[in-house]
């Protein structure tokens, strides 16, 4: 016996500086530290898809560093405008992500603003149209395509900006309806024919899934990571949104996949963005942003940038402890996931 006892406390020791080693790894990542103190002011730019004669006005947070980035695209909810949820854009930039804010005409803030009061509500409802929505999903591809065409323009400003082979998609409420079409959401009849292959993961805030379709069906084919956040207060008077309706997202999302829940105790559907709260409101909890912050970015960490730290932040007991005791948070890693180191 005592012959064999060099060897153990040999493995002891091998196996405990591993564990403290993974573990110091996992410390020193911080999803909510600005890598860059001050990044460049966002650009307001319009471009003009010819083939639909269709203006999108964009707005683009660019990293500090001048080296092709990964891209992240963000879609508005209903109503929207390129000028909104800017602490995402401020936040993802700073950690050395080009942020392009698409703002969708036909579902914009134009369908509100010169409206009375009494009746936005009407208006908002009557713009979440099929023709809308298939708008929004082309915007996307036709974003897409100047973004490649800027890349390789030696005339451009944002030439060689770009890192076109790590691109996630975003979007909030309506936004979330966009990104899920592009990202892998099959439709009835036309199956994924929107879903744009150059979208490598995909971050929904008030997801929703509506109609007759079982989730399993509209989100089983879905073949990229997935994360999605949502409110337990979550709800929406234009489509009657439920939390429920938001949470079988998840639900039918398959096992082949990277996919992830946060549950924000509390949250309203205002929770993710940050414009102003209607009176009588309550006040919004000020870690809900944090939160959105870490998880959202170290999500795109692990998928646009295969940060090792990112993964095991994400997916172990740090991300964790961000978030409130009462948030639910929950993740499934696909069986060829598990297996990475």
């Amino acid at each position: 016996m005592m012959k064999y006892l060099p060897l153990c406390l040999l493995l002891f020791c091998f196996c405990f500086q591993f564990t403290e080693s993974a573990h110091a790894e996992t410390k020193q990542y911080d999803p909510l530290q600005q890598l860059t103190k001050q990044t460049p002011p966002p650009i307001d730019l319009t471009i003009k898809d010819q083939k639909r004669n269709r203006n999108i006005p964009l707005r683009i947070y660019l990293p500090k560093s001048e080296q092709p980035a990964p891209v992240v695209l963000f879609s508005h909810g209903l109503g929207g405008a390129r000028t909104g949820s800017q602490y995402l854009g401020e936040h993802w930039s700073a950690r050395g992500y080009v942020v392009v804010y698409l703002q969708h005409a036909g579902s914009d803030e134009a369908v509100w603003k010169d409206v009375p009061l009494l009746q936005r509500l009407k208006a908002l409802k009557s713009a979440t149209t099929l023709q809308n929505t298939v708008d929004r999903y082309q915007d996307v591809s036709a974003v897409l395509d100047q973004l490649a065409q800027w890349n390789t323009d030696p005339q451009h400003q944002f030439q060689n900006r770009f890192d076109l082979d790590h691109i996630g998609m975003s979007g909030h409420s309506y936004g979330a309806v966009t990104t899920q079409g592009v990202s892998g959401q099959n439709w009835r009849l036309v199956g994924q024919r929107y879903t744009d292959p150059r979208i490598k993961a995909a971050v929904m805030f008030s997801p929703s899934s509506h109609g007759r379709a079982e989730p399993a069906d509209s989100f089983g084919q879905v073949s990229i990571p997935w994360m999605l956040l949502t409110g337990t207060k979550d709800t929406s008077p234009i489509n009657d949104t439920t939390v429920a309706d938001r949470r079988k997202v998840y639900q039918g999302l398959p096992d082949s996949i990277d996919k992830y829940e946060l549950v924000l105790f509390d949250a309203q559907h205002s929770a993710f963005s940050n414009g102003r709260q209607r009176r009588g409101q309550a006040r919004r909890n000020p870690n809900h942003h944090k939160s959105i912050l870490a998880v959202t970015t170290a999500f795109w960490d692990t998928y646009l940038r295969d940060s090792k730290q990112a993964r095991q932040w994400l997916q172990g007991k740090a991300c964790r402890q961000q978030l409130d005791p009462q948030d639910e948070w929950q993740l499934e890693v696909s069986k060829a996931a598990a297996g990475r180191p």
